[in-house]
C-alpha cells in the first residue's frame, strides 16, 4: 500500500522480486476473480471501408449488443500504433525505476497525470488493488497539455504520443458520428451532446503475476467519458461482459478497440449500452495496452438527446459530469453502479 511520505510500491517492482505469492491487497474477493476460461466468442469487427449502410447497421448491432468492437481500415497508419506501443514499452521495460518514479503521479488526487498504479481515490483497508502501473497523459484539450510531464526517453516519446492523440481524436469524432447516424440522428449529435473533448491517453503495463488466478489487472467497469479507444499487444487479456458471461477480446492485427462509455449510453438514452470490461493477468508475460479516452469537460451536463425522449420519455436524468466522475472514483466502479444511479 502507498502511504504519505513513504516510496510507491509498484506493481512491476513486485513482479520482479519474483514473490511467489502476491500481497493480500492484490487479491480478489471470490466473487471476482477470473474463471480459467472464459467464452470462445470475440467481440464484432467492423470494417470502415465497406459501405456507409453497412458500417451503420454493423455499428449499430455492435453498439446495442455488446457496447464494445473492433474496428479495421479506420485510417490511423499502422506506423503511428506501433510507434505508441513501443514507447510506451520502452519507459516501462527500459528506465531504472528511479528514472520512472520521477514521473510518479499523487496517489491522493484522481486522474492525476504520471505514473502510478493506483485508480480510485479510496485509502480504506480493504481496497482490493489492480495488478497494474500505468502512465497518464493529459493530450486535450491543448491547455490540458505539457509534455514536459511526459518522459523524454526514448527520444522520440513526446512527439509519438502528440501524434496518437492526434488520429485518435479524430478517430473518436468520427465514430461518434456513424454511432449517432446509427441512430437515425445528426452526424454531429452525441459529440454536440458532450462538447469538447477532454482526452487522456494511459499506458497500462501489466507484469507477470505468480497468482493470476487470485488478481485481476483491471477491475470489471464501464468507462465513464464517451468513448474510450484501445490498441492491445499480442498477449491478450482484456474481456467484455456479455449477457453474464465474460468474452476474451481476442487481440486482431491492426484493429482498434472501441468501448462505448457511460456518458454515450446516457445521451443514446440506453438505446446503446456502455461496456463493462475488466483485463486479466497471467504468470508468463507482461501486457501492454494503450487507452485514449474521450471525455466531456467536468462542467458539462449531459443527458438525453432529445430527439430519442419522444419515443419512451428519459430513462436517464441529466447529470454534472464533474459529480459523475467523483463518485466514480471516490466510490468506485462496481461495474455500472455510478451509471445505474441515473436510472429513472
Amino acid at each position: 500500500m502507498e502511504v504519505a511520505g513513504a516510496t510507491p510500491i509498484r506493481v512491476q517492482t513486485l513482479a520482479q522480486s519474483k514473490t511467489p505469492t502476491v500481497p493480500p491487497q492484490y487479491i480478489q474477493p471470490p466473487e471476482h476473480r477470473p474463471l480459467p476460461t472464459a467464452a470462445a466468442a470475440n467481440i464484432p469487427l467492423i470494417d470502415l471501408s465497406l459501405s456507409s449502410d453497412a458500417v451503420r447497421r454493423d455499428i449499430a448491432g455492435a453498439c446495442c449488443d455488446w457496447g464494445a468492437f473492433h474496428v479495421v481500415n479506420h485510417g490511423v497508419p499502422k506506423q503511428i500504433l506501433d510507434e505508441m506501443s513501443a514507447v510506451g514499452s520502452s519507459f516501462f521495460n527500459d528506465l531504472d525505476v528511479s528514472e520512472k518514479l520521477k514521473y510518479s503521479c499523487d496517489s491522493g488526487s484522481a486522474a492525476s497525470e504520471g505514473y502510478g498504479s493506483r485508480m480510485l481515490v479510496s485509502n480504506s483497508d480493504d481496497t482490493v488493488l489492480d495488478w497494474r502501473d500505468y502512465f497518464d497523459h493529459h493530450t486535450f484539450p491543448l491547455s490540458r497539455r505539457n509534455p514536459c510531464r511526459w518522459p523524454d526517453y526514448p527520444p522520440n516519446y513526446r512527439k509519438v504520443v502528440e501524434e496518437y492523440s492526434r488520429h485518435m481524436k479524430m478517430l473518436a469524432q468520427k465514430l461518434l458520428g456513424l454511432i449517432s447516424e446509427s441512430l437515425g440522428l445528426q452526424p454531429s449529435c452525441i459529440e454536440d451532446a458532450v462538447g469538447e473533448f477532454y482526452q487522456n491517453i494511459t499506458v497500462s503495463y501489466y507484469p507477470p503475476c505468480p497468482q493470476p488466478e487470485l488478481t485481476l489487472g483491471l477491475q470489471s467497469h464501464s468507462d465513464m467519458g464517451a468513448i474510450t479507444l484501445l490498441i492491445q499487444d499480442d498477449v491478450g487479456g482484456l474481456e467484455v461482459l456479455k449477457d453474464g458471461e465474460w468474452v476474451i477480446a481476442q487481440p486482431s492485427s491492426d484493429a482498434i478497440v472501441v468501448l462505448l462509455a457511460d456518458q454515450t449510453e446516457v445521451i443514446t438514452n440506453g438505446e446503446y449500452k456502455s461496456a463493462i470490461h475488466r483485463a486479466i493477468t497471467n504468470a508468463r508475460r507482461a501486457r501492454l495496452s494503450v487507452a485514449a479516452f474521450h471525455d466531456p469537460a467536468k462542467t458539462r451536463i449531459i443527458c438525453p438527446a432529445p430527439e430519442l425522449v419522444g419515443k419512451s420519455g428519459a430513462h436517464y436524468r441529466g447529470v454534472l459530469y464533474g459529480d459523475f466522475v467523483k463518485s466514480w472514483y471516490s466510490k468506485g466502479p462496481e461495474g455500472k453502479r455510478n451509471l445505474d444511479a441515473l436510472r429513472l
